[in-house]
Formats: C-alpha cells, sequence, structure tokens
C-alpha cells in the first residue's frame, strides 16, 4: 500500500497553483474542495496500521454502479459509512485519516498504469523522502514494491495545513532511473508479490469453483448450448 518513489521518477513536490479545478480541462470534483475537509469522520486513526485495516474491509467499485453517474467524490464522511467506493474515494478518505495523524500529505490526481488511465491516490513527505500510499491495495499490507510507483504520473495535488488548502500542478516524468538501479529493486518487488500470491493461492481452487458455478446459473442444460 505504500511505497518510497524512487528519485527522479516522479514529481512530487509540483509548481504552486491557484484552483486548477476550476479550469475547463481537468479533473473536477463534485463538491468544492473545501467540503471534503469540512466534516467530522467517525473513524480515527491513530496509525497508518489502523487505515489498512479499515481499507480491507471497505469495496472498489464503479460511480456508475453505486451512484448511476460517470463521475462523483464521495465525501469521506460518507466513504466511511458505505465503504464502498472508487479511487478518489479511498484516496480523499485515506488523505483525511493521514493529515490528521500529523503527515505532510497531499490528495493526488493523475494518471496511471500502462495506457494512463485517470487515477487517485495520496503522497506524503517524510525525513526528506517522498512516499505514495494506493489506498485500493490494502489487500497488500503496510508496504507495496518500489517499482510499482513507476505507474504513477501525477497530474495535480492538494494539500491542507488544517484550515487553507493548496493546489498544486506536477510535470511528466522525463527520464527513467537506472537499468541497473531497477533490476536492484527487482527482488522487493517478487519477494511483496509473490509472499501475496503465496498466502492466497489455496483460494485459486475456491475462486474457479466459484466462477464455474456463476457461469452455470445462466446456462441451462439442455445438451446442446444456446438452446432454451
Amino acid at each position: 500500500m505504500i511505497a518510497e518513489v524512487i528519485p527522479g521518477a516522479y514529481d512530487a513536490e509540483g509548481t504552486k497553483v491557484f484552483r486548477p479545478f476550476e479550469r475547463r480541462k481537468g479533473i473536477h470534483p463534485t463538491f468544492p474542495m473545501g467540503r471534503y475537509i469540512s466534516q467530522p469522520l467517525a473513524v480515527h486513526c491513530d496509525s497508518i496500521e489502523d487505515v489498512v485495516r479499515f481499507l480491507h474491509g471497505c469495496k472498489g467499485i464503479s460511480d456508475k454502479e453505486q451512484f448511476g453517474k460517470d463521475d462523483y467524490w464521495q465525501p469521506p464522511e460518507q466513504f466511511e459509512k458505505t465503504r464502498k467506493g472508487d479511487c478518489d474515494d479511498f484516496a480523499l478518505w485515506t488523505w483525511r485519516q493521514l493529515s490528521a495523524m500529523g503527515y505532510h500529505a497531499r490528495f493526488v490526481g493523475g494518471r496511471m498504469g500502462r495506457y494512463g488511465r485517470g487515477h487517485a491516490w495520496v503522497e506524503f513527505f517524510r525525513d526528506g523522502r517522498t512516499y505514495i500510499v494506493e489506498p485500493q491495495l490494502s489487500f497488500l499490507g503496510l508496504h507495496m514494491p518500489r517499482l510499482s510507483t513507476l505507474r504513477y504520473h501525477p497530474r495535480i495535488s492538494v494539500a491542507c495545513d488544517g484550515e487553507k488548502l493548496s493546489y498544486y500542478e506536477h510535470a511528466d516524468r522525463r527520464t527513467l532511473p537506472s537499468f541497473i538501479y531497477l533490476v536492484g529493486l527487482l527482488p522487493e518487488y517478487l519477494w511483496i508479490w509473490g509472499t501475496f500470491w503465496l498466502l492466497k493461492i489455496h483460494k485459486i481452487p475456491r475462486l474457479i469453483w466459484y466462477l464455474l458455478t456463476q457461469f452455470l446459473k445462466g446456462f441451462r442444460w439442455t445438451g446442446k448450448a444456446g438452446r432454451p
């Protein structure tokens, strides 16, 4: 869920700007950003481990399925009641919790993955280093591989000092770390994901059986597929 950003591969600080959400083209929250920090939360976390435990009980679901809308940013106090949402809902709630614990944290919107799909996550700064927090990977536990941070391309971010919001725009990555450096991070990547799948391998037969039964529920057996 948390990984240190590879130096030089991610514009963490960005450039301070004035209300980027008000621009015609770009990312637009459902409510003014102040709405997402003004309401009290019922869930109070004392550590990042508490955050991971709460998120592990939440379900990822699209806005279309949950609200019938293409995009809807749930306020954090609503998300902790529904315990389901998409990336921006997970990230807004996590940002609120980390900020309340005293972390210098930001809500970040940008692109993620090979095809650059829109995504939201959290970053925080500590001891001169930057860390990405991926709330939707809480099932991995506290850590995710540093190599995974190469998939994240920040576009905008929002910080709060307790009262005032600050907005930032970020440049895209122009260079990659050296090949030797990246190869050195491969064992960590394989260890984290390998451990995860090793712990989950006993569930694979159950998953196959579940998918098979779901398929057969919609199939009337007559000896010939496709006939009623």
